[in-house]
């Protein structure tokens, strides 16, 4: 956990030159064919030749010139990016050398880096039961920076609980136009029926191109055998003792696990959200290329 803007700072820069890395050509490409701007924007004229389409002939420049002409168009590139992170008291557990939340301010830098190197603009919305920061999307490189450290920076006050149908109507109150919106959080709490925020994410993707990261922990899967331990909540703050030496237990701690991924992974099946899953004990960059992959291949 950073305790000082020097340590701070010392993590960003890690994590600058770990993105700086690998942000690669092969990256930008798979990104700019996955994800697509506005529509369409004029681009030239040029002359006629058989087999083009009569209904893209401008007629004011043939009239003009006495020859046929064309319009070209491409595609408008620029897109909005919002990168949506959860910042509860959850997100700051790490049973590896990271926690889940430097976990999501790597992801999130890698991931902005690439949409600032195909001139997208960026921005950021922290929250946890309420609205950390929102920081309005931007074009340029010093951004990601300031979003890496707006992220890191909030590990030493998680604290709470998560809101995310609360954020997700915040977005819907901030941002009008179509958006590419990453949504990186541990989603933890889930299992059973359909809750507010998942109902309100269908209605979000809808509007936006959403794209899910659940962040996780080894140790969230399985709890290890310590003997006695006194276990806390990281977001309400309930301390409950267990025996972990417990057999039975540790199988019913497994199971719960088990049974919020499955219904999370079938709620993404089910609605068709992407989505990428990354653990705070293996490198992401390969699920993130087989996510631009998997979609291009869908277009």
């Amino acid at each position: 956990m950073a305790t000082d803007v020097k340590e701070l700072m010392a993590k960003v820069g890690k994590i600058r030159i770990l993105t700086n890395r690998l942000v690669d050509d092969r990256l930008s490409g798979d990104y700019h064919s996955t994800f697509k701007g506005q529509g369409v924007e004029f681009d030239e004229v040029r002359p006629y030749v058989a087999g083009d389409d009569v209904r893209s002939i401008d007629w004011n420049v043939t009239a003009r010139t006495g020859t046929p002409f064309i319009k070209r168009f491409s595609e408008e590139r620029e897109l909005t990016v919002l990168f949506m992170v959860d910042v509860s008291g959850s997100q700051s557990y790490g049973s590896v050398e990271r926690s889940k939340m430097e976990l999501a301010a790597e992801v999130t830098a890698l991931l902005a880096l690439t949409a600032i190197r195909n001139q997208d603009k960026i921005g950021l919305v922290l929250f946890s039961d309420k609205i950390v920061k929102y920081i309005p999307p931007r074009k340029g490189r010093q951004p990601v920076m300031r979003l890496v450290r707006e992220v890191l920076a909030a590990e030493d006050e998680a604290t709470g609980g998560t809101d995310l149908a609360g954020a997700l109507k915040f977005l819907n109150g901030v941002q009008k136009r179509r958006a590419v919106v990453f949504l990186v959080s541990d989603f933890m709490g889930r299992a059973g029926g359909e809750s507010e925020w998942e109902k309100l994410l269908r209605v979000v993707a809808r509007r936006h191109d959403v794209v899910c990261i659940p962040v996780s922990d080894p140790a969230e899967g399985e709890l290890p055998i310590a003997g006695l331990a006194e276990l806390e909540d990281p977001e309400t703050g309930e301390l409950v003792l267990v025996d972990t030496a417990d057999r039975k237990l540790r199988e019913q701690f497994a199971a719960v696990a088990a049974a919020e991924r499955e219904h999370l992974l079938r709620y993404f099946a089910r609605t068709g959200i992407d989505h990428v899953a990354v653990s705070t004990d293996q490198p992401y960059i390969q699920g993130i290329r087989a996510l631009f992959k998997r979609r291009a291949a869908k277009r």
